[in-house]
């Protein structure tokens, strides 16, 4: 072979053993790229995680946008060490969310639930009942939440000055109807501590229509409810309009309970009428409410 077709076949060679180089790091770089992580949920611990939480059913989660828990608990200034007391929990809607973020955080959360014994609605009770047993049975997720209760001839709803929250969440015009708005505000003030916050939700009436004592259709004025407040000794801090809703126009046939989530089609405690039209409540959504924050004076 001559020189010169020798130095070709070097160099062919050369060239081939370059080129499979290439091809080998390029294989390796390949077999190497990172596989993209899953998208990660809230911070264990975080209010959206609490609100986010696998615990809470698919009903609860799919009244988030007309309650905006987030947006709530954040304006009240919701913190994760805080003792908190929730008036009349109900089912546990709130609680839900509250117990965890709590218990994750070291905070404390008192429930003022409905009064049992004898002469006690059996309704509540079992509506209490359902609530206990299902803390109960996870105390590892919702820790040892504290039982009281708030009634007519209730004692404290926890230890006085020692909460750093309360919260009334639409229960004003219920406390109204019962001759019990004006004990609520008091009990309130009573646990709270000096600079504590009272969170208010409640169904807003227009503040030009009357207000009726009792509150029969469910809806309370804004300056009713900060009058209570003042007299009960509470300095108002602010209002916000997160839970507003324009398209409640408020004139309903069996009042705020005609609405979702509750959907009367009878008055209460009358068996349901299944011809009673409900596609322009469904259309309005949750009530009107409104959302005030108030201080305990240091």
């Amino acid at each position: 072979m001559s020189e010169r077709s020798t130095r070709r076949a070097v160099l062919a060679g050369a060239c081939m053993a370059a080129f499979a180089g290439l091809a080998a790091c390029g294989k390796k770089e390949d077999k190497a790229a990172p596989t993209p992580e899953a998208p990660k949920g809230p911070p264990e611990g975080s209010l959206e995680w609490a609100v986010a939480g696998t615990w809470r059913s698919a009903a609860d989660k799919a009244r988030d946008p007309w309650r905006h828990p987030i947006e709530t608990l954040r304006f009240f200034g919701l913190q994760p060490k805080m003792t908190v007391v929730d008036f009349w929990p109900g089912s546990g809607w709130y609680t839900e969310i509250l117990a965890p973020y709590l218990n994750k955080g070291g905070g404390t959360l008192y429930l003022a639930g409905f009064v049992e014994g004898p002469a006690a609605d059996p309704a509540q009770i079992a509506i209490n009942n359902a609530l206990k047993a299902r803390l109960e049975a996870d105390k590892k997720l919702y820790g040892q939440v504290q039982f009281s209760a708030f009634g007519p001839a209730t004692g404290p709803v926890a230890p006085a000055g020692t909460a750093d929250m309360v919260l009334f969440m639409r229960y004003i015009h219920a406390w109204m109807a019962a001759g019990l708005a004006e004990k609520a505000f008091a009990d309130a003030y009573a646990a709270l501590r000096p600079g504590g916050i009272l969170g208010v939700e409640q169904h807003r009436l227009q503040p030009d229509e009357d207000q009726d004592p009792a509150a029969a259709n469910g809806y309370v004025q804004e300056s009713f409810v900060k009058q209570l407040a003042a007299e009960a000794g509470f300095t108002f801090v602010e209002a916000s309009e997160i839970n507003a809703n324009p398209a409640d126009t408020k004139d309903h046939p069996f009042g705020v309970e005609t609405l979702p989530p509750t959907r009367l089609s009878a008055p209460a405690g009358q068996v349901g009428d299944p011809a009673f039209d409900r596609s322009k409540f469904e259309a309005i959504g949750e009530s009107d409410r409104m959302t005030l924050k108030f201080r305990k004076p240091e």
